[in-house]
């Protein structure tokens, strides 16, 4: 690490008086009438909510957690004015690659850490020694530990330049390989568009456009028809192969995305509600993890606590109450629209590096294949039959797999 940047090892230690808060607020909770919604037609079910709420209260163990997150070699350095939080795990073996690994939103770090000891020691889960990854994992700006922000106009792009700096910089690596879902996708996918030289490839498990959220689209390739509604690509790019998909996200637009206007124009009005309440952050967060893989999954909590054990949704809804980013962490969004993103270039494929674009079944918006070759220097195309939007978490061999056959050809 360079020795400029003030980059210090890092534990996580909540202090006993928050949790006591955390608490106390948690036995307080005020439940809502709910009536006619066992199926969530109208939104986030009470009577799972005061199961979930007892849970927190009587059997999740805040400190156990805690423990195992700081397995993981933390750190911390203030970088481009962001108290910025990050995992490093040197991969074992001759020549590991440096691998730049996100989350999205309503996620964090630890939806991620059933891939870190697969990627950085895969002899040791039945894999090949030469298939080693240095990972390197943020927190994005405003997000959990990388808190607290002070800055405005952080967003996905900013967040790739950031960790530009980052590998470059204070790591001292040459070149990396970075991969992601939901907005680390976007931050994927943007460092093989701006960072060509430094980037070995990139493996996006939701490949979206980068003018996503905006109004127009300087990055649309040639030849290929969108919806003007939707901003997506038009019914008619989907082949008969591709059945299916363009309702998926339409439905996931008309249906599921009122979160993200909320999140898009008034996230601070927001920040007031689950600042005060662990169990409104704990409702805002659950409630998109439900629906986003329902129709894959199937109905009912017990096909979602397949996916989402019970320990899994608490932890996420503690880490941004107890952190206090259930505000900046919004902010994101809005930061994506009202500091909009701009072409480094305007050649295509937008995005120029070796690309790798797995399709998975429960992922909440599927682009044509017309677009994806337009748009990517795709090299690796797969299209999974399980998993999600939550691939990491939800199917976390075949996210490994995908890296290790995609970068095996990289390797110098």
């Amino acid at each position: 690490m360079a020795p400029k940047y003030d980059v210090k090892p890092f534990k996580i230690a909540i202090p006993e008086a928050d949790l006591t808060d955390m608490m106390d607020r948690l036995k307080r909770t005020r439940f809502p009438d709910d009536f006619a919604n066992d199926d969530w037609k109208y939104g986030y079910n009470t009577a799972y909510h005061r199961e979930l709420i007892r849970y927190w209260i009587e059997d999740y163990d805040w400190r156990d957690v805690e423990r195992r997150m700081n397995e993981l070699p933390q750190f911390k350095v203030d970088l481009m004015g962001v108290p910025l939080h990050f995992i490093h795990v040197k991969g074992k073996g001759k020549n590991p690659m440096p691998l730049l690994i996100h989350h999205g939103w309503p996620w964090t770090f630890w939806d991620l850490r059933k891939v870190i000891g697969p990627l950085t020691d895969p002899e040791a889960y039945g894999g090949k020694a030469e298939d080693s990854f240095d990972v390197v994992l943020i927190s994005l700006p405003g997000y959990g530990f990388s808190s607290p922000l002070r800055e405005t106009g952080w967003n996905f792009w900013h967040t790739a330049d950031l960790e530009n700096v980052l590998m470059k910089e204070v790591l001292g690596y040459e070149r990396y390989a970075t991969a992601g879902g939901d907005w680390g996708a976007l931050i994927a996918q943007q460092h093989g568009h701006k960072y060509e030289d430094d980037v070995i490839g990139v493996y996006t498990h939701f490949p979206a456009q980068m003018s996503h959220y905006l109004p127009s689209h300087p990055d649309q390739p040639a030849g290929v028809t969108f919806d003007p509604v939707l901003g997506l690509p038009a019914e008619s790019e989907y082949t008969p192969e591709e059945a299916g998909w363009f309702e998926r996200g339409k439905l996931f637009v008309q249906n599921e995305s009122g979160y993200g206007e909320m999140q898009l124009t008034k996230p601070q009005t927001l920040a007031a509600l689950v600042a005060d309440s662990p169990a409104g952050q704990l409702a805002w967060i659950t409630e998109k993890r439900y629906f986003w893989g329902l129709a894959e999954r199937g109905l009912g909590t017990a096909a979602f606590e397949q996916v989402w054990p019970k320990e899994d949704l608490i932890t996420t809804a503690a880490v941004y109450f107890l952190t206090s980013t259930g505000g900046t962490s919004s902010r994101y969004y809005w930061e994506c629209r009202g500091n909009p993103w701009k072409p480094s270039h305007d050649r295509f494929p937008v995005v120029g590096v070796p690309t790798a674009v797995s399709i998975f079944p429960g992922e909440i918006y599927k682009p044509p294949m017309t677009w994806t070759e337009k748009y990517f220097n795709l090299k690796q195309y797969r299209v999974h039959d399980q998993g999600g939007h939550f691939a990491p978490l939800e199917v976390p061999d075949l996210f490994v797999g995908d890296l290790r056959t995609f970068f095996r050809a990289y390797r110098g």
